[in-house]
């Protein structure tokens, strides 16, 4: 039995295993700033540079230290455009992913097309300068409406490769260390990891050449539904 076979006999028979939920809280939501609608609800990217998301994982590297990386990933070529690791939760951070993320943009010669940037409602992502820089930068701002973790899916399925094919195998033990562990995750991440959601290619590829691509995964979980009776 193929494994495709496989994950949906056990999804017929509920006997799929969730992962545990992270016990890090990376999101502040409760804050004074301002929080922007969900514009990418039913929207499937069909070109690079059209949606951004972003997000910060955690980064746990001994018994009671952890890191926190800051990504930008684009959505349609699944490919790390800034990232940035901090031992703090400071919106910094996540403003400089941002920024590393913009200067791709700078390379592109002529007129550039729309581009959204989605993530959650983190009181980082809606602190003044990081609002400012995409403002600046003509980028439309859009963010999640509810803690639905697959409100924010590619971001939060980049955080789960990095952690658990690339950094879980090795140790450090300094900041510094951990910056330069990231850089040559990134860059092996971009380069040489296929993805199924664009037909096995690698994000770097995909990104910088106008190639079609096809999902070759199936979803096998699905988001719940609450139907609300009505009352007589």
């Amino acid at each position: 039995m193929g494994r495709d076979a496989l994950f949906d006999l056990l999804a017929r028979n509920n006997l799929l295993i969730r992962r545990r939920k992270r016990k890090a809280m990376t999101t502040m939501s409760k804050h004074w700033f301002r929080k922007y609608p969900n514009l990418i609800t039913g929207i499937v990217p069909s070109r690079p540079n059209q949606i951004w998301v972003s997000d910060i994982t955690y980064w746990k590297i001994n018994d009671d230290r952890h890191l926190y990386i800051s990504l930008v990933t684009d959505a349609y070529s699944k490919k790390i455009v800034g990232y940035h690791v901090a031992d703090n939760l400071e919106a910094v951070g996540c403003l400089q992913a941002l920024q590393m993320a913009v200067r791709t943009l700078k390379l592109i010669l002529g007129s550039r097309l729309p581009l959204c940037h989605h993530s959650d409602r983190g009181i980082q992502y809606c602190s003044n300068q990081y609002v400012k820089l995409l403002q600046d930068n003509e980028i439309d701002i859009s963010m999640t409406e509810s803690g639905d973790p697959r409100d924010n899916a590619i971001a939060e399925r980049i955080n789960g490769i990095l952690k658990n094919e690339y950094l879980s195998a090795y140790q450090v033990e300094s900041i510094k260390e951990a910056c330069n562990l990231l850089h040559d995750v990134v860059g092996l991440y971009n380069n040489d990891r296929p993805h199924m959601s664009i037909s096995n290619l690698y994000p770097n590829f995909v990104h910088h050449n106008q190639v079609e691509t096809t999902r070759l995964w199936k979803n096998y979980y699905h988001r719940k539904t609450v139907v609300k009776e009505e009352s007589d």
